[in-house]
């Protein structure tokens, strides 16, 4: 379990993408963070003291369960103040991350972040998820974007049965895996390494839309 901040950033270091590039990236992306979050709450101003555990490595610890070879296109719903997305794009910045997002003021922050960090594989869509354009996607992650089974509703049409899903939930992962009805699953709840009472719901839907009659 990572716990403090001087924690965090050696984690970090030790991940296979983050060289001194990607750490330049994220550096970035705190300083952004701390002064847009003056203009807009992106982030509770709580968390801003422990940005690289609550924010940064809670989001790039997902690339643990995800091969660099089969991560693109990476889907990122409801991405908000730019978590997971940002990270993810500025720790694989060859991948394609497509970051959804419907509110005007994220849109532009998300945008303005990701030019700033020099993420050209990285793109922001905004609009509400009914309404983006279906594609399959490698992977699909969402942090606190809705209830599994709504948000298994809304993004089913962008999975295929090798599309990974990555849903960190909180203390509610496992009871709302526990909950889930009508759909053919594999998936399981991985502990999060940031938060020793919570859960990342990992894993795929069987085939197609995944949703039995």
């Amino acid at each position: 379990m990572i716990t403090t901040e001087d924690e965090a950033r050696e984690w970090l270091r030790a991940l296979p993408e983050c060289d001194a590039a990607a750490m330049e990236r994220l550096e970035l992306l705190v300083a952004m963070l701390a002064e847009e979050n003056q203009r807009q709450n992106l982030v509770s101003a709580a968390s801003l003291d422990q940005v690289w555990l609550r924010h940064i490595v809670d989001s790039a610890q997902l690339l643990s369960y995800v091969p660099r070879e089969t991560s693109t296109p990476w889907m990122d719903l409801g991405t908000g103040a730019g978590f997971p997305g940002l990270v993810i794009a500025a720790l694989r910045p060859e991948c394609e991350v497509i970051m959804v997002e419907s509110r005007a003021r994220r849109i532009e922050w998300l945008d303005r972040a990701r030019i700033a960090m020099g993420l050209d594989c990285a793109s922001v869509v905004g609009q509400r998820l009914e309404l983006v354009e279906t594609r399959q996607a490698a992977v699909i992650s969402a942090r606190a974007f809705a209830p599994l089974e709504k948000l298994l509703t809304l993004s089913a049409r962008f999975s295929t049965s090798d599309t990974v899903f990555l849903l960190p939930k909180g203390r509610s992962a496992g009871q709302e895996l526990e909950d889930l009805r009508k759909w053919r699953h594999v998936f399981h709840v991985e502990q999060s390494l940031t938060d020793p009472q919570a859960g990342i719901i990992v894993g795929t839907l069987a085939g197609g839309k995944g949703k039995n009659g």
